[in-house]
């Protein structure tokens, strides 16, 4: 029932159909052995399985993913043993289709074909005969004793009215409810000799109107008795934010977090930016020396245009782009207000009489947002995230809520970018882009933005 109790199980499960994928195989070569059929015909001997202990490793790593992929340890624990056949047979089929595909990449002509036609059913047989026989055990009397939670409700009415509901709509075989205690009106020791009369293994304490002391009082109690106690800490409401358990030095500690959470696709997002924008800077120098020379000669001013924009969490950093327009252009900005196309804080306007002529084509093609490499290089940006926005812009968001797209680091390109950005003349839609992408961040996202970003640059349509 509990989130880590599920992951292990099913880590357990994965193993165990990993051995038996593996078996699998060394049966169909036992069968095509013993029985010297050969479907599609050749020869009635076949080579010994030594020659077949690289696949035998292929199969033991390679079925636990792709049953995965199929949805094969998404289903309810002790769910109908039919819900498993179809994602089952899916996996059997891919398996040794990799099987097929690999042995013709390697070239391998002597391996009988009837050990691989065998394989699928035969792996089909034993892993859903392990699911079978699961069930039929979870539901005899030894396996409802065994793994079946015997649960104390305690806490106000109010409190544990929900989770009564979901135990017994949806959790009815894995958890049962013995009694339930009022901890605001009964004491602690009557708690004890429930515990006692029911010989309860777990104690499920609902914490939004119960009384803190009780609480922890109860808490204690059980500590003593051996017995495991849930603390349902859904006592604040939250519209998004992700629970999760920590620990501060001791101190347990309940992170109400919005956006994503440290993790090795972090870590593997941080490896790419720096080395990303290290390998791009290298292999786009000579053009940006180009560049350079264009913007330099092509109208008077700096080449490069500083400005400050909001970073992570709204911190200030100084920005590089390649300069597109004219050095007075943030005066002029106060005359071109009343063009806006862009509601809300942001100023866009297409055709700005304000960018040079060699700007124009810098932003066509996003040129000139080649020198935020630096940014990134520095840690101030990411090659992927959300568009920083100047400093000035942030300040007069008038939703409170358009702040969290500063939850993560701004980035080079993002779904604005490759959804049409020209054509966004809504804010709220810009800032749901963004959200939608902090809500549902993973580095191979990222990956594929990027990828995206690729032929939106090349055809041009960039920034006007």
């Amino acid at each position: 029932m509990l989130r880590r109790q599920e992951h292990i199980r099913t880590q357990v499960h994965k193993v165990i159909d990993a051995g038996l994928f593996a078996l699998s195989l060394w049966a169909a070569h036992q069968l095509r052995s013993w029985s010297g059929l050969e479907v599609l015909g050749g020869s009635r001997t076949i080579p010994p399985f030594d020659q077949y202990l690289w696949l035998f490793g292929v199969v033991f790593f390679l079925s636990p993913p792709v049953l995965e992929s199929q949805g094969f340890y998404s289903r309810p624990f002790r769910a109908e043993a039919r819900q498993a056949l179809m994602p089952l047979f899916r996996g059997c089929m891919l398996v040794t289709l990799s099987l097929v595909v690999m042995l013709f990449l390697f070239r391998e002509q002597a391996h009988a074909r009837s050990v691989i036609i065998f394989f699928p059913f035969i792996s089909f047989g034993s892993v859903y005969a392990k699911e079978f026989f699961i069930l039929y055990w979870f539901r005899t009397t030894k396996g409802l004793a065994t793994f079946r939670k015997r649960l104390i409700l305690a806490g106000t009415e109010e409190d544990i009215r929900g989770f009564r509901s979901e135990i017994n709509t949806k959790f009815s075989k894995s958890a049962e409810i013995l009694t339930e205690v009022d901890l605001n009106h009964s004491s602690i020791d009557r708690l004890v000799e429930l515990l006692h009369l029911h010989s309860a293994n777990g104690v499920v304490i609902g914490a939004k109107n119960t009384y803190f002391g009780q609480i922890e009082k109860a808490i204690q109690a059980c500590e003593l008795e051996g017995v495991e106690v849930w603390l349902m800490a859904d006592f604040f409401k939250t519209q998004f934010s992700r629970t999760s358990l920590d620990d501060f030095n001791g101190r347990p500690m309940l992170v109400f977090r919005s956006a994503p959470e440290a993790s090795w696709q972090g870590v593997a997002k941080h490896a790419i930016d720096l080395v990303g924008s290290l390998f791009l800077l290298m292999l786009v120098l000579p053009l940006l020396l180009l560049v350079a020379v264009a913007v330099k000669f092509g109208s008077s001013g700096p080449v490069f245009f500083k400005q400050q924009r909001s970073g992570l969490n709204g911190k200030p950093f100084t920005m590089l782009k390649f300069r597109t327009m004219v050095t007075n252009a943030e005066q002029l900005k106060a005359e071109l207000m009343a063009l806006n196309e862009m509601d809300g804080p942001v100023f866009k306007v297409t055709n700005d009489p304000r960018i040079t002529r060699i700007g124009r084509f810098l932003r066509q093609y996003s040129l000139d947002e080649f020198p935020q490499l630096l940014n990134v290089l520095h840690g101030e940006m990411s090659l992927v995230g959300p568009r920083p926005l100047p400093v000035d812009e942030v300040q007069r968001f008038d939703d409170l809520a358009h702040r969290r797209r500063l939850s993560v680091k701004p980035g080079l390109t993002c779904l604005w970018q490759i959804s049409g950005r020209n054509e966004v003349r809504n804010f709220q839609e810009w800032v749901k882009l963004d959200l939608e992408y902090i809500d549902n961040w993973s580095f191979w996202l990222d990956i594929k933005i990027l990828l995206k970003t690729v032929p939106v640059v090349l055809r041009g349509t960039g920034a006007r």
